[in-house]
């Protein structure tokens, strides 16, 4: 079968799939996964969706408003919740089980809102690749049935990003993304004032034209990860001193650029490898 046959028997699946459905709720972050999937519910079921996004201290501002500026273009019902993670002290500790117990406060209180509103199901954007990685949050979604209606129509991260673009999204080429506790290294407690420096120095390096990027938050030290193809220009001498100035000003006084660039999860080379192969709690 033929590359586009195939991503379009994949999206047929997934439109079948979320059809059945019911009345659905959508987690709802705005990144590209999510957003296709909200995009594809609203597509499928109409007024018989709700897309939710999860408003706390670990989502940067500038995410939170784009999230909802899409739903905005894009006409999806959206509803934004307060959830609690913070003050679950095994989230705080931030261990390696730490995403586990954040999917488990926003899964408890959608669904509360589920029973509450009336809904039959809840989706979230999980995929294919999502299975090769470490991904604490996936057994905090088995424990709660919520379906994975982009995994069981096997769609690839790249496929969703086709998917979009065809439909015209303007978040297929979104940068990857992800909460501003995964930039804090495991073992460090997670607390406002330091998801507040993250984020200060993430809008920072957006300032400065960069596109892909990570501050990693490692106590005095930050370990800063640019893209491989934008780091020429991370390492010119005179960028070198604004990145000093900057992250001095956040109160580290060791500023450091990660010269193997961006990789999502960097974070997770520091786990034990028994814990990157603990199955499900």
């Amino acid at each position: 079968m033929a590359q586009a046959s195939i991503l379009d028997a994949k999206q047929q699946h997934l439109e079948d799939s979320l059809a059945a459905s019911g009345r659905t709720l959508v987690a709802y972050s705005g990144g590209v996964d999510s957003a296709y999937l909200a995009w594809a519910a609203h597509r499928a079921l109409g007024e018989n969706m709700l897309a939710v996004i999860a408003d706390s201290a670990s989502l940067a501002r500038t995410q939170l408003a784009d999230a909802i500026a899409f739903a905005e273009e894009q006409t999806i019902p959206l509803e934004v919740i307060a959830t609690s993670e913070l003050d679950r002290p095994e989230y705080a500790r931030n261990d390696g089980q730490r995403c586990f117990h954040c999917k488990d406060e926003l899964f408890s209180v959608m669904e509360d809102l589920r029973a509450t509103r009336g809904f039959d199901s809840i989706v979230y954007g999980v995929n294919l690749d999502d299975q090769g990685d470490f991904r604490p949050g996936q057994n905090a979604a088995r424990q709660h049935n919520i379906a994975t209606p982009l995994l069981a129509a096997r769609l690839t991260k790249q496929d969703i990003r086709d998917l979009a673009r065809e439909a015209g999204l303007r978040i297929w080429n979104k940068p990857a993304s992800a909460c501003l506790s995964s930039r804090i290294e495991y073992g460090r407690p997670v607390t406002r004032q330091a998801l507040s420096i993250v984020e200060q120095g993430e809008d920072a390096l957006r300032n400065l034209g960069f596109v892909q990027f990570r501050v990693r938050h490692h106590g005095e030290i930050v370990r800063i990860e640019i893209a491989r193809e934008e780091l020429s220009r991370a390492l010119n001498p005179a960028m070198a001193a604004e990145f000093t100035r900057i992250f001095k000003t956040l109160g580290f006084n060791f500023v450091t650029l990660d010269l193997e660039g961006f990789r999502s999860g960097s974070m997770n080379a520091l786990l034990p490898i028994d814990l990157l192969k603990k199955p499900a709690i």
